[in-house]
């Protein structure tokens, strides 16, 4: 059947095969009704394109979604007040398990700038059907731009010590839980002006931080947030910590990408082995400092990595 569009083109549809298709004998080009709306009035969003699709058909205009949205919402803000509560109820990590794990993964000097906290018994359950335990655990805080709260990371610690194959971390099927609002978001080392660093984890970044400490940072907690990661209005340069697979592949391009729409320099950083802490720990502070050396821009060399060098000394 042709349906004339708003644009005042055809689209000859043949009738044949099941109903409500469409298929055009001449180009091979095969749809719906959904799609022909879509082509014809030059729609983009699938809400506009279904707004259309009620008007034509004449169905009456419902509003289920709303439940959910409110639902969502406010599981969404209390999740933030949890957040909130937890970071603000935990301590300092200065002489705690939190302070021995990170040294002990080869970060000696923790610059965080009051990100993380410690608590010594942050609830933790496996699941809804056995008992909430309790273990130290390593608190994050996730911030917006702002500086506002919106999420925190808990990192749960084994009290007796560090073994090689779980790093420091609880004996516990998931060490690693962030709970809040993380899309957009970060937890941030240092206060960004034109230029920031920014990665996944909190050791990937706190181990660039102890080469570069006043070069502003911030850890998206995993390659999905860091590639969603909303970028300052006042940011010059952004470094993008890859991690050596495949999602680092994939997240320095959409980054990059964004970036470069937005007007700001990308560069990568990659590290030697599967990400900087591994390089850290494996081959050491002075290594990754001359490895930093070749990636930087030459002013940021001066800026960042020269400053860090004196301090040292």
């Amino acid at each position: 059947m042709p349906i004339t569009p708003k644009t005042g083109s055809l689209f000859h549809a043949e009738t044949q095969g099941p109903a409500g298709k469409w298929a055009d004998a001449a180009t091979g080009e095969h749809g719906d009704l959904l799609d022909i709306i879509r082509e014809t009035c030059g729609l983009r969003e699938f809400r506009e394109v279904a707004e259309e699709a009620r008007r034509f058909l004449r169905l009456p205009r419902t509003e289920p979604e709303l439940a959910p949205k409110l639902v969502r919402s406010i599981v969404s803000i209390g999740s933030r007040q949890a957040a909130r509560r937890l970071f603000a109820i935990s301590s300092p990590i200065k002489g705690t398990v939190a302070e021995a794990y990170l040294q002990r993964r080869g970060i000696g000097r923790i610059h965080h700038g009051g990100s993380l906290r410690f608590h010594p018994r942050c609830y933790y359950r496996p699941d809804e059907h056995l008992p909430t335990e309790t273990w130290p655990a390593m608190i994050a805080c996730v911030t917006d731009l702002e500086g506002r709260i919106t999420g925190v990371h808990r990192t749960w610690l084994d009290p007796d010590g560090f073994d090689r194959i779980r790093l420091g971390k609880a004996p516990i099927d998931t060490p690693r839980r962030a709970m809040g609002d993380l899309l957009g978001n970060a937890v941030r080392f240092g206060v960004v002006d034109d230029v920031l660093a920014a990665g996944e984890g909190l050791e990937t970044m706190l181990s660039l931080r102890y080469v570069l400490p006043t070069m502003p940072m911030a850890a998206a907690l995993s390659a999905n947030h860091l590639s969603a990661m909303i970028l300052p209005s006042c940011l010059r340069r952004l470094y993008i910590a890859r991690d050596a697979d495949a999602a680092g592949d994939a997240v320095q391009a959409i980054l990059t990408q964004r970036a470069a729409d937005a007007g700001i320099e990308a560069i990568a950083l990659s590290p030697r082995l599967g990400d900087f802490n591994e390089d850290l720990h494996i081959f050491g502070l002075e290594a990754l400092r001359a490895e930093l050396r070749l990636q930087l821009a030459p002013e940021d060399v001066v800026r960042f990595l020269h400053f860090s060098t004196l301090a040292a000394e």
